[in-house]
């Protein structure tokens, strides 16, 4: 759903899955199979097939639920990489936490991670190069990079 249309995309997700499968076990975490599910999974709300909302992360969670995938698998989705403070920003707050609840735990965590460390193109990249990445990508203006650089999300 996203190797054709978006096939940076793809490959940035498939360096996430590998990375967040690689560091779960390294670090013993439970439950490998639905961190290697959630990296593989995490940005397929970009797929041009299911966006509804224009929000990666709500509309990938939402078509989990809707394909049977467990609610767990979609909660880790649905609140990836901060998303809930860019669901703020775009005024789908109530909706992300109504309809999925947030984990915390080194799942979580391996998957975010594994997100903030991989760029577009899938090489590995420190958080802060990850972030400069996303500003020069997106654009000063853009939605993305002034949630990014708001103090209260760092």
């Amino acid at each position: 759903m996203l190797a054709d249309p978006l096939p940076r995309r793809w490959q940035h997700v498939q360096a996430v899955g590998a990375k967040a499968e690689r560091l779960g076990r390294r670090l013993g975490a439970e439950d490998i199979q639905i961190l290697a599910a959630a990296g593989w999974l995490h940005d397929i709300g970009y797929s041009p097939s299911i966006k509804e909302t224009r929000f990666h992360a709500l509309d990938g969670a939402r078509w989990l639920v809707s394909q049977g995938f467990c609610p767990r698998l979609a909660g880790l989705v649905a609140h990836h990489s901060c998303a809930s403070y860019e669901a703020d920003e775009r005024g789908l707050s109530e909706a992300i936490w109504a309809e999925f609840p947030r984990e915390e735990s080194v799942v979580s965590d391996v998957l975010w991670f594994a997100d903030m460390t991989t760029c577009p193109d899938g090489q590995d990249l420190t958080v802060g190069e990850r972030l400069a990445e996303i500003r020069e990508r997106y654009g000063p203006e853009d939605l993305v990079t002034k949630f990014w650089t708001e103090p209260r999300h760092l």
